[in-house]
């Protein structure tokens, strides 16, 4: 126990190296408003997406923005999504704020002009081999969630399926918490994109119960590119504590290593110590998760292994690996 308390120690205190030529890539965030119907839901999209946009400049994102008043909304968002690079390190965020329909076969997002169809945003986003963040903040989402799931990609929707229909309030929820300090659950500093779903979730269910009405909207994560999404009583902060079907990495670590507006340190990684802190992550996510089929000594000396591999990565490589003591 004394070598892992050394080990936490070596990991809070390093500092991460990043050469003059590595800066990591700006990421894009698109912005989609759809149409808004009643004043009231307009003026709220809106307002969603003023909020976007401001994290997306604190983040030095490039911004696109699409709003209502473009009669050729699709056309405008297919030219936006044609024009960026298709591979690479830097994410692509595409946020979409509106109401949503589902007549039991397709689901669209509703645009000023020709509406977007689940099928077809599926078809526009399959060259794409870069980060992929898609929030889908508008009613009948759910049933956009199994078409857009990919190896690679993150998905976020407002409700559990396209029977949901109504007004949905979390989009206006996500756009206040995704660089909110107050939702940083493990307090890094930073708001992670799980830690903002998981926040504006909980705000949802606080409108509903507040206001003593039955919940018509139930947001899903899916960053495992299994199809399934999963709701946010499943997590117990940033970590499920539920058992998924089948042996399918459970939803949220991918989605807990993003972050729209980062800390300095995670700005520091370069894009290849970005890839290894990742994989080590989910190394230690499997090894937390199959704790109790090791003998203790056996799991903590795979834990403190890994350990030592995350610390050095944050030092500069030309610093030796620390000894840890005996």
């Amino acid at each position: 126990m004394r070598r892992l308390l050394w080990f936490l120690a070596v990991l809070a205190f390093a500092t991460p190296w990043l050469s003059a030529d590595e800066a990591p890539p700006s990421a894009s965030l698109v912005i989609v408003v759809g149409t808004g119907g009643e004043l009231t839901y307009a003026d709220a999209f809106s307002q969603g997406a003023a909020n976007w946009r401001k994290a997306g400049e604190a983040a030095g994102a490039h911004i696109r923005a699409i709003d209502k008043n473009q009669t050729d909304s699709l056309v405008q968002l297919e030219k936006a999504l044609e024009s960026e690079t298709k591979d690479g390190p830097a994410e692509l965020w595409l946020v979409l704020l509106g109401h949503g329909t589902f007549d039991g076969h397709e689901a669209k997002f509703n645009l000023t002009g020709n509406d977007l169809a689940a099928s077809e945003l599926a078809t526009l986003l399959k060259p794409f081999h870069r980060p992929v963040i898609v929030v889908c903040g508008f009613s009948a989402s759910g049933a956009f969630l199994k078409p857009l799931s990919a190896p690679g990609r993150i998905v976020i929707t407002a409700t559990k399926s396209g029977s949901e229909n109504n007004y949905a309030r979390f989009g206006g929820y996500l756009s206040q918490t995704i660089a909110d300090p107050s939702a940083d659950l493990d307090k890094d500093g930073q708001t992670s994109l799980l830690e903002a779903w998981l926040a504006a979730a909980q705000r949802t269910a606080a409108y509903y119960k507040d206001e003593g009405r039955l919940a018509t909207e139930h947001s899903l994560l899916d960053d495992n590119g299994d199809g399934l999404g999963t709701p946010p009583d499943w997590f117990k902060g940033v970590r499920v504590v539920k058992k998924t079907v089948g042996h399918q990495a459970p939803d949220g670590l991918r989605a807990h290593q993003i972050h729209l507006v980062p800390n300095a340190e995670e700005r520091a990684l370069s894009p290849a110590q970005h890839a290894e802190r990742d994989a080590i992550e989910k190394e230690l996510a499997k090894l937390r998760d199959g704790k109790s089929a090791l003998p203790e000594d056996a799991y903590f000396a795979q834990l403190e292994a890994l350990l030592l591999k995350l610390a050095h990565l944050y030092q500069n490589p030309a610093t030796p690996s620390p000894t840890p003591p005996q």
